[in-house]
């Protein structure tokens, strides 16, 4: 069963720009997108389209986005951490946000690790291909 990893992401620009980044370093890996924290929310606890298990599995790791619309991802985060059964799935941060007070407010709620967004095409493939390193090496444990 190929590893799964939900993107949290609201940007359509970004969104392509990972699945390009995803395919060129990790093609192993299924991503699966949510375009906001209601949609991720949706899809982690089956309800509305993800209903369906067999379709649409629990993710191997979160790739969260911070700034979104509606419902931000340290909002996003607090509610995770709050519910049995699925809290236990590792988040990743992945923000343009550089602020320490975004940094250490996400560590505190969870995330696992915190990366930098980058646009630039090359140094995302790099980011990907640690995150590719990470999600393998969190199955083996």
């Amino acid at each position: 069963m190929p590893q799964l990893i939900l993107i949290v992401e609201d940007d359509i620009n970004d969104r392509t720009l990972l699945q390009h980044a995803f395919r060129k370093a990790v093609p192993h890996l299924e991503l699966r997108f949510a375009k906001d924290a209601f949609q991720a929310e949706d899809y982690l606890l089956g309800r509305g389209e993800s209903a369906d298990r067999e379709k649409h599995p629990l993710p191997s790791v979160i790739l969260l986005d911070l700034k979104m619309p509606r419902r931000s991802g340290l909002e996003f985060l607090a509610w995770f951490r709050e519910q049995p059964g699925i809290s236990a799935i590792p988040v990743i941060v992945l923000s343009s946000s550089q602020e320490s007070s975004d940094i250490d407010r996400a560590y505190e709620l969870g995330a696992r690790s915190y990366l930098v967004k980058s646009v630039d095409l090359r140094e995302l493939i790099i980011i990907v291909q640690g995150l590719g390193t990470m999600v393998t090496l969190m199955r083996e444990i």
